[in-house]
């Protein structure tokens, strides 16, 4: 079974705000974006798409087929109370704990990170266990890509942001007897 793993494209939105679970549109170079990774990705009608339901995944989603399976799991992180908030505009009290252990602390009214990655882990657990053969695209968000990818490569939750993960860079995987085994290097 052949595993793309892509990251959504360019959201519409101002550098410095946080954002992880908002419903976010796409930025104006959506079209270009998204036919640079049809390009990449090889053509296979047969493949499987599951998605982040958020709108700046979805939407990629559909340019790989109609039917796109959504599932929660694949959400960003909720940053809860800071959803749209500028960065320099959450109090310290509240960032400074978060920002000195971001895995366990949770956001107000959000999750924390292990919180992310134990979703992604189990959707994965899932899929690697998964009697489907169909190849499978996945669209989803840097925060559920890198918890998969710390997860794959015994890399600790804490140094998974070091892997460089850009819009619209995607990871090629395969399935082989229960376990995945990963093509595209990882530049941690």
């Amino acid at each position: 079974m052949e595993i793309y793993i892509i990251r959504h494209t360019t959201p519409d939105i101002e550098k410095g705000v946080c954002y992880g679970q908002a419903d976010l549109d796409l930025a104006p170079t959506f079209p270009k974006e998204s036919e640079a990774i049809l390009k990449d990705i090889p053509s296979n009608e047969n493949f499987k798409v599951i998605s982040s339901p958020l709108k700046r995944c979805a939407l990629l989603a559909k340019r790989f087929n109609d039917v796109v399976v959504l599932d929660d799991r694949l959400k960003e992180l909720n940053f809860g109370d800071w959803e749209l908030k500028k960065w320099d505009d959450i109090p310290e009290g509240e960032i400074n704990p978060w920002m000195q252990d971001f895995v366990n602390v949770t956001v107000p009214n959000g999750e924390s990170y292990i919180d992310l990655a134990s979703r992604t882990n189990a959707f994965f657990e899932e899929l690697k266990h998964s009697n489907d053969t169909n190849d499978l695209i996945i669209v989803t968000h840097a925060g559920v890509i890198r918890a998969f990818l710390s997860n794959l490569l015994g890399i600790p939750l804490t140094k998974s942001f070091s892997i460089k993960l850009e819009y619209g860079n995607y990871f090629h995987l395969k399935k082989e007897d229960n376990t995945f085994k990963l093509i595209t290097p990882v530049n941690v």
